[in-house]
């Protein structure tokens, strides 16, 4: 199988640091050039027709795109160790959280970051300043809800790690393009949680 990822981008990331924590190895990297708009030439394409990374090619040819599809995949080839969920019950509520995260902060930050930040004006064109603003503001409130949620429960979807913390990281990680950090915002249980998931052995060798 080939992964095709952009080092940069929070959603290949998550992908390859869910395929770190359950210790795969086999699966090959292609990285497309964003900056160059690989993604969108007609070869790429072919495989992920709404010009989008990651996308997981399959050993039949068939290709996976969306990064929580590719997990699903993944998580069904390599279950452990489990990130998704060990029955319906606990599967639904760690899709709530992680939907959560996915929806209501990573977005709003992506959104932010797409509409206001000159590096990236080469993929989002035209920019909207005004709508990157309101973003990242829509993202600080969002972020308090998910400071309270920790404040209350060590993970984002519970008691254990999750594909959830997984995305979360991502998330704040790119918000870093937008001057975002937690501490500074005064969400030091979303900056001791974002330590704690940094100090993992699959995040620092991802």
């Amino acid at each position: 199988m080939k992964l095709y990822v952009a080092q940069t981008a929070p959603n290949p990331r998550r992908v390859t640091l869910f395929m770190a924590e359950k210790g795969i190895t086999d699966i090959e990297l292609v990285n497309v050039d964003l900056n160059t708009l690989e993604h969108r030439s007609e070869a790429f394409r072919v495989k992920s027709p709404l010009a989008r990374v990651p996308a997981l090619e399959l050993d039949d040819g068939r290709v996976l795109t969306e990064s929580r599809a590719i997990c699903t995949y993944l998580e069904g080839l390599y279950p452990q160790p489990n990130l998704m969920g060990v029955d319906y019950e606990e599967r639904a509520f760690i899709e709530m959280a992680d939907r959560r995260v996915e929806w209501s902060l990573l977005l709003g930050i992506a959104n932010s970051v797409r509409h206001s930040h000159p590096g990236l004006a080469v993929l989002e064109q035209p920019q909207f300043a005004d709508f990157g603003r309101s973003q990242g503001q829509k993202v600080l409130e969002v972020a308090q809800w998910f400071d309270h949620q920790l404040e209350r429960q060590p993970w984002l979807a519970g008691e254990r790690f999750t594909i959830a913390d997984i995305t979360a990281f991502c998330a704040i990680e790119f918000a870093r393009l937008m001057k975002f950090k937690p501490a500074a915002q005064g969400l030091h249980s979303l900056q001791a949680w974002r330590d704690r998931v940094a100090e993992r052995p699959s995040f620092k060798a991802g």
